[in-house]
């Protein structure tokens, strides 16, 4: 009876757990707005910079609302993360300036005079006197590798073969310096060309090396014969860091309830850090206060002298986040413009412009509003089956990004940067919309009297088997009291039998 109880409640609790909770599947077609996702063949995991449609027509601040099908209609599995700072490596080839250092073996490259000019451009290398013409060989070669911008640095020399040379092989030392003075040996390298009868030729032509910035160099030969190069390039490498791709938005101004007052709706889903004024007209200089109207709620009067008195105790007050001066002035066929100033990241659907009572402006002279921001990079999991889409635009729609370390596991910055990038088609709107969260709404009491039945019907079959088991119990208590009253009467019955 007890295993039966058990087994009866085990029941009643799956029935209660599997009664419906409200929720409805995720489907494309309940959200606004879609954006067809292009996946490069062979990603399992790629990178989404947030195209600006998103956030124009996303229904939520967080961009809860976001989400990613695949061609089934399976929700994928994405982060959000903020864009990493790239950076750019550029590559520039700079033909050096040969100098060749003549003299015998003995006099080396020491015994030399170099003139250069005021801006450090070398001029001339000349032997120093007791050498003569007949006596003098090539011993070295000094390169002028010119001026190197901020930033840069020298990664490898190329040299082309010496003229009229079809087989060469030669050891050269390398040395840099800054000053002609003190020379710093970087390394040697074997230098070697050679061709065949189809005058194909293979070459080990030049020597590479970690970066860094010097302006002169100096070859001198180790082993094989010293020959002039025809030319000699070096590879300068400069590495410039690339800002994240910016979103803006520019909005348009209407009178707000107050005098000397403008209003701007924005999108909610905008991050903007950015803001600035777009003048129809010129020679304009004009202060403004911009900020937002915030609601404030009851705060206890003990603490009323924490808040700044212009403040209500409840309802709503305008927050003040910028006082500046915009203007747009022409100048000798010029026209010099105030531009965006950064500000903290603020989010809101409508922006408040009040400018000073002496400075009225008319419907037709406002200015424009404009905001930037740095769209987010959506980290997605392309699984499922294609093609991707991207939905956006759903109220009350609750967050599915999931942290990067779900997504990407294990993978390091550098890794994350090299992903390759996914795009985006044309804008969608998604006219079919069902209307999935008033259905919802509308189930919810039914699904709820549905699970309080359950649950009360099992409370009922719970309390029968207790009553049952209750029964039984006394039934089995009373049945050996009554069996042994009867054996009593019984053997009273049988004594006096026998004693008559």
């Amino acid at each position: 009876m007890k295993s039966s109880l058990l087994f009866c409640s085990m029941l009643v609790m799956g029935a209660a757990l599997a009664a419906p909770t409200g929720q409805v599947p995720d489907r494309p077609h309940d959200y606004g707005w879609s954006m067809p996702v292009h996946v490069p063949a062979g990603a399992g995991i790629v990178q989404l910079p947030l195209p600006r449609e998103v956030y124009l027509h996303a229904s939520s601040a967080s961009l809860a609302d976001v989400r990613l099908f695949d061609g089934d209609g399976k929700r994928l599995a994405y982060a959000m993360v903020a864009p990493s700072a790239q950076s750019a490596m550029q590559r520039t080839d700079i033909a050096a300036r040969i100098f060749p250092v003549t003299g015998t073996s003995s006099l080396g490259v020491q015994g030399i005079d170099i003139r250069t000019a005021d801006d450090g451009r070398l001029l001339s290398v000349s032997t120093r006197a007791g050498t003569t013409a007949g006596t003098a060989a090539l011993q070295a070669l000094i390169l002028d590798l010119g001026k190197q911008a901020q930033g840069s640095h020298i990664a490898a020399l190329r040299f082309t073969a010496p003229a009229r040379t079809d087989n060469y092989s030669a050891q050269v030392l390398l040395e840099v310096s800054d000053d002609l003075k003190q020379w710093d040996a970087i390394g040697t390298t074997t230098l070697n060309w050679l061709s065949n009868n189809d005058t194909q030729t293979l070459a080990n032509d030049s020597i590479a090396f970690a970066p860094r910035p010097f302006r002169y160099a100096r070859l001198s030969w180790q082993a094989g014969e010293p020959r002039a190069f025809a030319a000699i390039a070096a590879q300068a490498v400069s590495e410039t860091e690339v800002a994240a791709p910016r979103a803006a938005i520019v909005l348009q101004g209407v009178p707000g309830q107050q005098d000397h007052e403008w209003r701007y709706p924005a999108p909610i889903a905008i991050p903007a850090d950015s803001i600035a004024l777009q003048f129809t007209q010129s020679n304009v200089v004009l202060p403004v206060t911009l900020g937002v109207y915030r609601q404030n709620s009851y705060v206890p009067r003990h603490r009323l002298h924490l808040r700044q008195q212009t403040q209500p105790v409840q309802g709503p007050y305008f927050d003040a986040l910028l006082s500046t001066t915009f203007y747009r002035i022409g100048l000798d066929g010029k026209e010099r413009i105030s531009g965006d100033l950064a500000m903290p990241v603020t989010q809101t659907a409508l922006w408040v412009m009040q400018t000073p009572t002496e400075h009225p402006l008319s419907a037709g002279n406002a200015p424009a509003l404009r905001l930037g921001w740095t769209p987010a990079t959506m980290v997605l999991l392309a699984s499922g089956k294609p093609p991707y889409q991207l939905a956006f635009g759903k109220s009350n729609a609750a967050a599915v990004a999931q942290p990067l370390s779900q997504v990407a596991p294990g993978f390091q910055a550098d890794e994350l940067l090299a992903l390759k990038t996914a795009s985006t088609g044309p804008l969608q709107a998604n006219g079919n919309k069902a209307p999935a969260p008033a259905a919802s709404q509308d189930a919810a009491p039914w699904r709820l009297a549905a699970l309080w039945g359950a649950l009360l019907l099992g409370v009922g079959v719970l309390g029968f088997f207790a009553w049952r088991l209750l029964t039984q119990m006394k039934q089995e208590q009373t049945d050996p009291e009554q069996a042994g009253q009867e054996h009593a009467d019984q053997e009273k019955t049988d004594g006096g039998t026998q004693r008559g």
